[in-house]
């Protein structure tokens, strides 16, 4: 490949969706010396509004094919259930040989969707950044959300090769670091170290509010550490999470089944008073969080390596930790 003509090998960029993804890779394309127009699409009025007043690109418009017209580089951060109505949108107006990439945390059915309706001149490469936050919109985004996180590509067999390159080069300017897997292989690994856990954080927070023996007042008051996790967990995103299990069901609906055996183990071992069985698999599950913290994931600080006060730290993730170290 001939040497790069500056920080980011694509000319004109268009960002569909500009909620805390999108906004925050228009950030990062800044702040990384990204010069080039910059389109901004998003149904969501007020959403746009804000972007404009954030100055987040140079181009603002409702209707994404007018959005993509021109670019080289087209970013689908909108959720997994509208991609496939977004790709009928864009596919008239998008310009011959454009890359087409998304941010959506299921792979096969983002691909299955696009390659069903976009052009076949279209450069479709799938991608998935593991960073975000429970909060959402516009605002909620920052230039280095990216920053020493991983990003995960899952080109299909016949993607172009040049625009797999392309793609990761941008992730690896904001700070990335890069693995490729298939789109099976990424769908079966996130059901069960990001969607089983989001599930289960929003079942036990509904099921603590159900309980007719726990006043709603008592469960806020006396939130210890574990609870509160799981609250900040279920605030995340509701129309995206939505659409990741309706999306992801075989995997989601396989690690589930596998998740109520092993608590059905635990249930029995509580029932007839199984010491030893429960300290055996809480001996084992402390040593898996070591190795997370070993790998670098995570910390061993107070208070599962958040800082004390929040205020001086950006947005954790949902589930994922930074990295220690990229390798470029």
């Amino acid at each position: 490949m001939s040497d790069e003509p500056g920080p980011f090998r694509f000319e004109r960029v268009a960002i569909v969706g500009i909620g805390l993804i999108g906004s925050s890779m228009a950030l990062a394309l800044r702040d990384n010396g990204f010069t080039g127009p910059i389109a901004i699409a998003d149904r969501n009025g007020e959403a746009l509004r804000i972007a404009a007043e954030l100055e987040l690109g140079t181009s603002y418009h409702v209707s994404a094919a007018k959005a993509v017209m021109g670019a080289d580089l087209v970013i689908l951060a909108v959720p997994v259930g509208a991609m496939r109505a977004t790709g009928r949108s864009i596919a008239p107006c998008l310009a011959e040989g454009a890359i087409v990439t998304d941010t959506g945390s299921v792979k096969e059915a983002v691909l299955e969707a696009l390659n069903e309706t976009l052009p076949e001149t279209a450069r479709i490469v799938a991608a998935h950044p593991i960073a975000g936050s429970e909060h959402s919109g516009p605002r909620a985004g920052f230039a280095t959300l990216f920053h020493r996180r991983w990003s995960i590509i899952t080109p299909a067999d016949d993607t172009d090769e040049e625009a797999i390159e392309i793609v990761a080069h941008m992730w690896r300017t904001f700070g990335s670091e890069i693995e490729l897997m298939t789109p099976q292989r990424h769908d079966r690994v996130l059901a069960i170290t990001s969607h089983l856990p989001h599930l289960i954080a929003y079942n036990i927070v509904r099921t603590a509010y159900d309980m007719e023996t726990v006043a709603e007042s008592e469960v806020i008051k006396f939130s210890a550490g574990g609870f509160r996790d799981f609250t900040r967990i279920a605030a995340s995103d509701p129309t995206m999470w939505r659409d990741v299990f309706l999306n992801n069901k075989e995997a989601v609906l396989e690690t589930l089944g596998r998740f109520s055996e092993d608590l059905a183990i635990l249930q029995r071992a509580i029932r007839w008073g199984e010491g030893d069985a429960l300290f055996d698999v809480f001996e084992r599950t402390r040593a898996i969080r070591m190795s997370i913290i070993d790998a670098g994931q995570d910390t061993a600080a107070p208070d599962f390596g958040r800082p004390r006060d929040p205020s001086n730290a950006p947005p954790e993730d949902e589930d994922e930790r930074p990295i220690n170290a990229v390798r470029r």
